[in-house]
C-alpha cells in the first residue's frame, strides 16, 4: 500500500508537458514520417520524466516571423492549454527568442523549442566535469539571446539545464557582461579538457594501444554493447540519451591483442549546432580512432533514416564515411527481428567485412563482431619478432614504447621479442636500428 501510495505521489509531483509538432505544407518533411518524429519528441520528453499529456500536429502554410504560429492555430491551442494546464509547451521546432517569448506570453505558460529541450536532458544527465563544462557551454550560447529563469543551474544547484524553471522563479533578462564572462571561462576550461585529450591520444599511441569509438544513433544499443564487451556498469537503459559522458575501457580482441573501447554521447536527427561544437572535445576520439563501430537499431523501421543522420554527422567532423575502410556497420537488436528480416540481415553481413549483424542482449553475432574488428586492425598492424643484441637497450624500450610487447626471452645471444605494431612504426624501427624481422 505504502509503495502505491509513493507511486501515485510521484506521479503526481511529476511536471506536465505537452508537444506540438508543426508540420510545414508543401515540405518534404525528410527520412521520417510523422509519427516517428512525433514520438521520438514523447521519448525526449520521457528522457527527463516529464509527463506527456498530448502531442498534436500542426499544419503550417507559412512560419510567421513574431510567433511562428498564425493567430487561428494559437488560439486553438491556447484553449487546449486552458483546459489541460500543462507546466511547460514543448515546441518540435526551432524558435527564435522573440516567438518563444510571445508564445509564452499569449499563452501563460513555459514553452521551449527542441533545442532546450535536448540541453535540458544533457544537463541533467552530465555527470563528468567535462560534461558540464560541455553542456554549459551549449546552454549560454543557446542561451545568450534568450530571457531564461534563472541562473541555479550554472551552480548545479539541480538538473537540467534550467530552461524549464522551478517553483517561485521569474523571467529575467540575462545580465550580457556576466554570460560572456562565463563563457569565456567555460571556453578556456574545455580547451584545456582538449589539451589533456590531445596528450592522451598522444600517449596512447606510443603505448600503443588502437582505439575503438562507438559511435550511433541514441537508443542504440551502444552502451549494452559496450558493458557486454569490457564488463562495465555503463548506465544502460531504453532511453533516449541513456548514456552522456564518454567512458573509455580496455578490451581484449580474439587474437590477444589488447584494445580501447570508447562509449561515445548517441546522435539525433536535428542536432543543435551549439552541442556540435561544444561537444567537440569530446567527438575528437572518434576522429582519431583506428576503428569506428557505428551502432544502427535494425529493429526499428526507420533504422535507414537513423543511419543517415549519423552518417551525416559524422562527415560534418571530417570523417570520410563511404570511403573509409576503418568503419563497421553493427545492425543490433536482431533478436527483435521477424525470421525473414532476420535472415536477409545476416546475410547482408555474411558478405561484408565491414557489416556485423548482433544482438548485444543476447550476445548473438558478437564474436563474429570481434573478429571483423581485428581484421581490421590488422591491416594497419603487423605480428614480428626481432633478436635484439642483449645491450641495445635503446631499441627495446623504443619497442616497448612504440608497440605491444606480446613476448619477450632473454638469453645470451641476445633478446628475442615478439611485438604487434603498426606498420608503419615497423618501418621506423627497421630503418633507426638497423634489425630485420626474424623467421618464426
Amino acid at each position: 500500500m505504502k509503495k502505491a501510495t509513493a507511486k501515485l505521489r510521484a506521479a503526481r509531483n511529476k511536471i506536465k508537458a505537452c508537444i506540438i509538432h508543426p508540420v510545414l505544407s508543401g515540405k518534404i518533411s525528410g527520412r521520417r514520417n510523422t509519427q516517428d518524429i512525433t514520438s521520438e519528441a514523447e521519448g525526449l520528453a520521457h528522457a527527463i520524466e516529464l509527463d506527456v499529456g498530448w502531442t498534436r500536429v500542426v499544419k503550417l502554410t507559412k512560419i510567421q516571423a513574431g510567433s511562428f504560429f498564425g493567430k487561428g492555430v494559437r488560439q486553438d491551442i491556447a484553449d487546449e492549454i486552458k483546459q489541460s494546464k500543462p507546466d511547460i509547451i514543448i515546441v518540435n521546432h526551432t524558435l527564435s527568442p522573440v516567438q518563444q517569448r510571445n508564445l509564452e506570453k499569449e499563452w501563460h505558460a513555459k514553452v521551449i523549442d527542441r533545442t532546450g529541450l535536448i540541453l535540458e536532458i544533457f544537463g541533467a544527465r552530465a555527470q563528468t566535469k567535462e560534461g558540464r563544462i560541455q553542456v554549459d557551454l551549449a546552454a549560454l550560447q543557446y542561451q545568450r539571446s534568450r530571457l531564461v529563469r534563472s541562473w541555479t543551474h550554472l551552480e548545479r544547484q539541480r538538473g537540467g539545464a534550467g530552461f524549464m524553471g522551478g517553483p517561485g522563479e521569474r523571467q529575467i533578462e540575462i545580465d550580457r557582461r556576466l554570460i560572456s564572462q562565463k563563457l569565456t571561462k567555460l571556453k578556456k576550461e574545455l580547451e584545456t579538457v582538449r589539451r589533456t585529450r590531445d596528450l592522451g591520444r598522444k600517449s596512447r599511441e606510443r603505448v600503443p594501444f588502437p582505439v575503438v569509438a562507438l559511435v550511433g544513433y541514441t537508443n542504440a544499443g551502444k552502451s549494452t554493447l559496450f558493458n557486454h564487451l569490457t564488463g562495465a556498469k555503463v548506465f544502460a537503459r531504453d532511453l533516449l540519451f541513456a548514456t552522456l559522458d564518454p567512458t573509455m575501457r580496455q578490451v581484449k580482441l580474439p587474437n590477444g591483442q589488447k584494445a580501447i573501447l570508447s562509449d561515445t554521447v548517441g546522435f539525433i536527427s536535428d542536432l543543435p549546432t551549439h552541442l556540435i561544437e561544444a561537444f567537440q572535445a569530446t567527438l575528437e576520439q572518434v576522429r582519431y580512432a583506428d576503428v569506428i563501430v557505428h551502432v544502427i537499431d535494425a529493429s526499428r523501421h526507420d533504422y535507414e533514416a537513423q543511419r543517415k543522420d549519423v552518417i551525416e554527422i559524422l562527415e560534418d567532423l571530417g570523417i570520410e564515411y563511404e570511403e573509409s575502410d576503418r568503419i563497421i556497420e553493427v545492425y543490433n537488436k536482431i533478436d527483435l527481428l521477424e525470421d525473414d528480416q532476420r535472415v536477409d540481415m545476416e546475410r547482408k553481413a555474411q558478405f561484408s567485412n565491414q557489416i556485423a549483424a548482433i544482438s548485444a542482449q543476447t550476445e548473438e553475432g558478437v564474436d563474429g563482431f570481434l573478429e571483423q574488428i581485428t581484421d581490421i586492425m590488422n591491416r594497419k598492424r603487423k605480428l614480428v619478432s626481432f633478436t635484439l643484441k642483449p645491450t641495445d637497450g635503446k631499441a627495446l624500450s623504443w619497442l616497448y614504447d612504440h608497440a605491444e610487447v606480446i613476448k619477450r626471452c632473454d638469453g645470451e645471444e641476445g633478446i628475442e621479442v615478439q611485438v604487434n605494431m603498426d606498420t608503419a612504426n615497423l618501418g621506423k624501427f627497421t630503418e633507426s636500428y638497423g634489425y630485420k624481422e626474424s623467421s618464426n
